[in-house]
């Protein structure tokens, strides 16, 4: 298979097996950089945890001190007041019966859906085709809620959600490759610090094992966890 020029250049310079301070870690997918575009920085995390165990299936949000660096658009299922609150907040679209029977027929245009508890026995199913998709709203989550103002801002402003895989990988969003390598420093750091705050009392020995960041079309880069520490 012919490896083109790019991928020639990020093996002169990545050593795939070595831990990088976050600093060098940073600067590294920046000096990687290829493309035009303002590539999304994701964050990858290998936790010893088996999702199996209610106490194991970590699932928390939290809000990144500087964003996403992403339009998130919100979807919030309500009745009555709660809808012209939703609108002041700055939800996308708010609704509730109409919403539902677009959802049937297969609308998903959102990236993420808020719901007043009154909504969740009619919103439970259509758990099939949200579920999947990760839109399904969530108590853990905050994304069931009767503050759904608050719930919006937030959403909007960079809180994100961290979720176990099966394989007890945490995979979630930074930033973006444009923003300042200190800030995403500390959208980092905000994540980590989480996670960590999250270990269950049943996990023994090593809990963080692993984590590596990579842009949308960069490889992905080891993190010497001591360094944010």
């Amino acid at each position: 298979m012919k490896i083109s020029k790019q991928k020639k250049g990020v093996a002169n310079h990545l050593d795939r097996m070595k831990e990088y301070s976050i600093d060098d870690a940073l600067a590294l997918l920046n000096e990687l950089k290829y493309v035009k575009f303002d590539e999304t920085i994701d964050v990858s995390m290998n936790l010893d945890v088996d999702p199996r165990h209610a106490e194991e299936n970590i699932r928390v949000t939290t809000s990144l001190p500087h964003g996403t660096g992403k339009d998130v658009s919100v979807l919030v299922l309500t009745r009555g007041p709660k809808e012209k609150e939703a609108l002041e907040a700055g939800a996308d679209f708010v609704g509730n019966d109409d919403f539902l029977e677009k959802i049937k027929g297969g609308w998903s245009d959102v990236d993420k859906i808020i719901a007043t508890p009154d909504m969740m026995a009619d919103l439970g199913k259509l758990g099939r085709i949200l579920g999947p998709k990760g839109l399904m709203p969530n108590p853990k989550s905050g994304t069931v809620t009767m503050d759904v103002g608050k719930a919006v801002k937030e959403i909007k402003a960079g809180k994100v959600e961290l979720r176990v895989e099966k394989n007890g990988i945490i995979h979630t969003v930074c930033g973006k490759a444009s923003f300042d390598q200190s800030k995403l420093k500390e959208n980092i750091k905000a994540i980590y610090d989480t996670v960590i705050k999250e270990r269950p009392a049943s996990v023994k020995g090593t809990y963080f094992k692993k984590m590596t960041i990579s842009s949308t079309m960069g490889p992905g880069i080891k993190i010497d966890l001591a360094t944010l520490r």
